[in-house]
């Protein structure tokens, strides 16, 4: 029977830590609610209480505001953020976004699950996340290039090849990988510009960019299930599942999904979902989204509301979407009985613990979407390395460590008898912990 720390548990340090912190338990948030798993985890171990205070404060928080000159001849101001969590492992990684309602809250919270993600695949990174407030889609093509670059020159003294390590997050694309990259290089001297190409992940191949970097979510994701549905009596080929969220990364594991002979039988997005039991063919939904902004009206399937779609009953659903969509209301609905956190944080507290009350499980984003920093990290080692890696080698390599992590946590299940997501979280903290063990407290 697996047990999860709740509220009415005594727990030894986590109210101490958060009044510390400011934080209140009940003031939610993606910040609040990631730091409170974690300290959970922490307290599974058995972490000591300095390691917890270390872990649970960010490093470094940096804001910065620019102007840039608008299409319309108009200076107009934007607000960029960066946080970075932790280094005990190597240089601070994370994504970069470009969104209209990002805050420093939701980037603390991204930031501690990035360090998380590395110290469970034993990935030379710390964590981090940053980006600017914005709308990339109501931006030009030249207008975002500028705020990318603005944004660039203003935190270029914060980040470096071996300090910090940017890649592409929520409106991000390589491109916008490019430009960053560009800008951080003309701000450093000749002899050291062509490492500066090391300085973010995500970036075209011509400029450094590690082939299949492009789909090492997908790919990760394929080998982490392959490795994890056995247990639950299922595999890869013939599972029945559903996506929530159809953009970059929920249309990237449908079609590698299908490809390996799953069955796509659901998809939803913000204007509705829609189901067949004969399955549905991940390119036309794509193609529809694409022409009308919906997936409804695909071919062969049946219109449906947000909460029959949650109600169907697929083998695995995939939460593709952004942060905090699955909340207690949802997770009541939700009738599949295994879940896939693709996007970062899709969960708010009380859905998790619904989710958790009810017995489903929930295959936490720290795995699920590991692929994706792996891949960063062989792009960041090609390009420190300048030896490319072959197509199967860079398989190989993604497959190796999201497969090892896997393990990690399914061995942290059975120690600790708890749920997927405190047991990913102990796995990792566990790593972390030995290490501040080793180096101490300086001075």
């Amino acid at each position: 029977m697996t047990s999860r720390a709740t509220p009415e548990d005594p727990v030894r340090h986590q109210s101490e830590i958060l009044e510390a912190l400011g934080v209140s338990p009940t003031t939610g948030g993606l910040y609040s609610q990631v730091l409170q798993r974690m300290l959970s985890a922490a307290e599974t171990l058995g972490m000591p209480r300095e390691q917890q205070l270390i872990l649970a404060r960010a490093k470094n928080s940096i804001t910065v505001n620019f102007p840039v000159l608008m299409d319309d001849g108009e200076c107009q101001m934007f607000t960029g953020m960066r946080i970075q969590h932790n280094d005990a492992l190597g240089p601070f990684k994370g994504g970069l976004r470009f969104a209209p309602r990002m805050t420093h809250n939701d980037l603390a919270g991204l930031a501690i699950l990035m360090m998380l993600k590395s110290s469970l695949l034993r990935l030379p990174f710390g964590g981090a996340a940053g980006g600017v407030i914005c709308d990339p889609t109501l931006l030009s093509r030249e207008e975002l290039m500028r705020v990318v670059r603005r944004f660039a020159a203003s935190i270029a003294h914060h980040i470096g090849p071996d300090y910090d390590v940017p890649g592409p997050d929520v409106g991000a694309d390589a491109q916008v990988m490019a430009w960053f990259a560009d800008t951080t290089a003309q701000m450093t001297p000749d002899r050291s510009r062509q490492g500066m190409r090391a300085i973010v992940t995500g970036k075209p191949p011509e400029l450094g960019g590690a082939s299949g970097r492009e789909i090492a979510l997908g790919t990760g994701l394929l080998h982490i299930l392959r490795d994890i549905l056995p247990d639950f009596n299922m595999k890869v080929q013939g599972l029945r599942f559903s996506v929530c969220g159809f953009g970059r990364m929920g249309a990237q594991v449908a079609r590698m999904l299908t490809g390996e002979g799953a069955t796509l039988v659901g998809a939803l997005d913000r204007r509705g979902g829609i189901l067949s039991e004969k399955g549905i063919e991940s390119e036309a939904v794509v193609e529809r989204l694409k022409s009308t902004g919906g997936v409804g009206g695909v071919p062969g399937t049946t219109a449906t509301d947000e909460e029959h779609f949650y109600r169907a009953k697929p083998d695995l659903l995939v939460i593709a979407a952004g942060e905090s969509i699955v909340n207690a209301r949802i997770a009541e609905w939700i009738g599949a009985p295994l879940v896939a956190e693709v996007a970062h944080a899709p969960w708010t507290a009380d859905g998790d613990d619904v989710l958790f009350q009810r017995g489903i499980d929930v295959i936490p984003s720290v795995l699920c979407n590991s692929g994706a920093v792996v891949g960063s990290y062989l792009e960041w080692v090609q390009n420190r390395t300048y030896i490319p890696w072959s197509p199967t080698e860079f398989d190989r390599q993604i497959e190796q460590y999201v497969v090892l992590g896997a393990r990690r946590v399914k061995l942290a299940r059975m120690r600790f008898e708890t749920d997927w997501r405190t047991a990913a979280y102990a796995a990792s903290l566990e790593n972390l912990g030995r290490v501040y063990d080793l180096r101490g407290i300086f001075p």
